[in-house]
């Protein structure tokens, strides 16, 4: 294969995917050609796509390769999407989210600890959006579960690995809200009991004990919740990378049309 065709073979592939695509699966599918040389035409479309100055760019995140926006465009996609009421995570749960990125592994009672109001509904609607995970259980009494972000989360704030993550102070920046000045201090020093970390036993019915937990702290959570934890309807405008990945998202689900 010609190194033009193997290049344009390699950007109708990352065209079309609706998240960033491994090297390795890359390099697979043109195993005829070598990794080196998909290597070399991926750097190749980078050169040619930061040359252009146009309207996207292939970067790296989450371990693989994806076109996406250019910042410059940020202001004009937030207000596209904004008119189009894409769903976003309200404050509460940028709020959570950020206590599970900094603190991770770390259980549902101690988020609600940090934030200072029962988290349990929100933290539901971050599993259900994907942007964390179970991860295991905390051996401590009542064996609770642990939660850790997730490679989507990866992909949502356009990040390579969760060693990328900005500093605390900074992470406003890259969600596109400001984060209260007395939470980062509380992420920063609410005291958390040590506990190993025990992977989740095979078979066990993840999602209806996580459930079961999250419910009985409903119940018995001293702290009391907020009407945007019952309610998660306090939208806010998402950063630049969410309109990112709803822009792509848009373009291929038009293609598969």
């Amino acid at each position: 294969m010609e190194p033009t065709e193997l290049r344009a073979a390699l950007e109708a592939i990352l065209f079309v995917s609706n998240e960033p695509v491994k090297l390795d699966e890359l390099a697979e599918a043109f195993a005829g050609e070598g990794r080196e040389a998909v290597i070399e035409q991926l750097e190749e479309i980078k050169r040619a796509l930061d040359a252009s100055l146009g309207g996207f760019m292939l970067e790296q995140t989450a371990g693989g390769w994806r076109f996406a926006t250019r910042a410059e465009h940020d202001p004009i996609l937030k207000k596209y999407f904004a008119k189009k009421g894409e769903n976003r995570l309200s404050i509460a749960a940028l709020e959570t989210l950020a206590i599970v990125a900094y603190r991770q592994p770390i259980t549902a009672p101690e988020v609600s600890e940090i934030r200072g109001v029962n988290s349990n509904q929100t933290i539901r609607t971050l599993l259900e959006r994907r942007m964390i995970r179970v991860a295991g259980r905390k051996n401590v009494v009542g064996s609770p579960f642990l939660y850790r972000t997730t490679r989507e989360f990866l992909v949502h704030f356009g990040l390579n690995d969760i060693r990328d993550m900005p500093r605390l102070e900074e992470f406003g920046d890259l969600i596109g809200e400001q984060i209260n000045d007395d939470l980062v201090l509380a992420i920063e020093t609410t005291h958390i009991a040590e506990g190993v970390e025990v992977p989740l036993e095979q078979g066990e019915q993840i999602d209806d004990a996580v459930n079961a937990e999250l419910s009985a702290g409903d119940e018995n959570a001293p702290l009391h919740e907020t009407h945007a934890e019952t309610h998660d309807e306090a939208h806010v405008d998402d950063d630049a990378q969410r309109a990112t990945n709803e822009v792509q998202s848009e373009v291929v689900n038009d293609e598969h049309d």
